[in-house]
């Protein structure tokens, strides 16, 4: 057990110590305010913004964590170890230069994010916007490169004390904007496709729509064969999520009530995880998101209680207030549509702080690293070049033994059109992915 003298305890302090002690390096923690207890424990210890006597592990601190308020913070940074820190300690007595749990605590929090920002067509925070990414470190997964750091100070102090830290997993996810291209629309949808087609002349498209719905040829999104096999072959385990909205302009799934969608619902959750994906919809009209979950466990007979917003339409704190009133208590949606990278810094799921409330909460999210759509559509990439971003990314995660999170989509397995040579793409991530773990 570390003991932590501290000059008051707050909500934050606990927060960032749990994460980076308890959660990246496995140690069981206690708090005392107590100088006496704290000089006569005999084992790990050290002191967090309190100067005691010089020969004990001593940590500056910033005032970050001791306030409840939200205000904006000029960050000061500068290299530490050949990487990007900020919140300077100028104290020569401190083990670190840098206030590594405030730091932490700002970057996992969303800290920016709850400041005045701008957003995107979607409503949407722009990574662009955000210090990672103006500073270079979004693909750097800091906050478990920092956790490491802060394991070897205690282990060359305290070479008797066991570390249990997190292990490298590869975890993809698959959302299902829409299971079919064509077929199980509907009569009234089916029409107005080919309709569509014809007026822009698009005959190759009426031709592949009408085959399809006869059933002639093979629906183009239907890739959930392909995708059962591949888990079959390099044994993963992934993670669906099924937009199970009304139809709308930007929802456009498959109808909740066909028996063919109900089926492939059903047949997944025997190989995978099941979650909602919450629709565009109900981040305008939240009540919604009960009745699209209600759909979800009507289907599966069991409990929902995994999510990913649709869009990636994450506003905080309401999205994750809502979640948690909808009894969801694991998010994935903590990741940029624009560029690829660690959005709030860390690899590794980790609970949610509700910055306006200044309290933690129950609700898990697990960041993810890289979306197809974000390599090739966003950011522009040949599938020659999103093999090497991918790769990096991985590495990234591997040598700090985080997660692994792909968001991947059914439809764009399709390996035709603007998707042709991204079948390859998704196969090389898995087999990076796998390999070694």
């Amino acid at each position: 057990m570390v003991l932590i003298l501290v000059p008051k305890e707050t909500n934050r302090l606990h927060y960032a110590m749990q994460l980076v002690l308890v959660r990246l390096l496995g140690l069981p923690i206690k708090f005392t305010k107590d100088v006496s207890e704290f000089e006569s424990h005999s084992g790990a210890k050290f002191s967090y913004g309190v100067k005691v006597d010089p020969k004990f592990l001593f940590f500056a601190s910033n005032h970050l964590l001791f306030e409840s308020k939200i205000s904006a913070i000029d960050l000061t940074h500068f290299v530490f170890k050949n990487g990007i820190v900020f919140f300077p300690c100028h104290d020569d007595k401190s083990a670190l230069p840098f206030d590594l749990f405030a730091a932490c605590f700002y970057l996992t929090s969303r800290y920016e994010e709850y400041l005045p920002h701008l957003r995107d067509e979607h409503n949407r925070f722009l990574a662009s916007g955000s210090d990672a990414f103006q500073k270079g470190y979004l693909q750097k997964p800091v906050v478990n490169t920092w956790s490491l750091m802060l394991k070897e100070i205690l282990q060359t102090r305290f070479p008797d004390l066991v570390f249990r830290l997190p292990k490298y997993e590869f975890a993809p996810t698959i959302d299902v904007d829409a299971a079919y291209a064509y077929k199980n629309k509907g009569l009234t949808r089916a029409i107005g496709g080919i309709f569509k087609a014809l007026q822009k002349k698009d005959f190759d498209n009426v031709k592949q729509r009408a085959r399809v719905l006869v059933g002639l040829e093979h629906d183009p999104f239907d890739t959930f064969e392909l995708q059962m096999m591949l888990q079959k072959k390099y044994k993963y385990r992934a993670t669906y999520f099924i937009l199970l909205a009304d139809y709308g302009p930007n929802d456009k799934n498959i109808p909740h009530n066909n028996r063919y969608f109900r089926a492939l619902i059903r047949l997944l959750a025997d190989y995978s995880e099941i979650g909602i994906h919450p629709s565009y919809a109900s981040s305008l009209q939240p009540s919604l998101i009960s009745t699209e979950i209600a759909r979800l466990a009507k289907i599966l007979k069991r409990e929902v209680n995994h999510s990913r917003q649709h869009f990636l339409k994450l506003i905080l704190p309401e999205t994750y207030r809502n979640l948690i009133n909808n009894d969801i208590t694991h998010d994935y949606t903590m990741g940029y549509a624009e560029v690829a990278g660690f959005r709030a810094s860390i690899c590794t799921p980790y609970p949610f702080y509700d910055l306006d409330q200044d309290l933690p909460t129950d609700l898990i999210l697990h960041p993810f690293t890289v979306m197809d759509g974000t390599l090739n559509q966003y950011m522009k990439l040949t599938p020659e070049q999103a093999n090497q971003e991918i790769g990096e990314l991985i590495t990234e995660v591997k040598k700090v033994g985080g997660t692994f999170m792909p968001l991947w989509h059914n439809s764009t397995l399709t390996n035709e059109d603007e998707w042709k040579g991204w079948l390859d793409v998704y196969i090389k991530m898995v087999e990076k992915a796998v390999e070694g773990s």
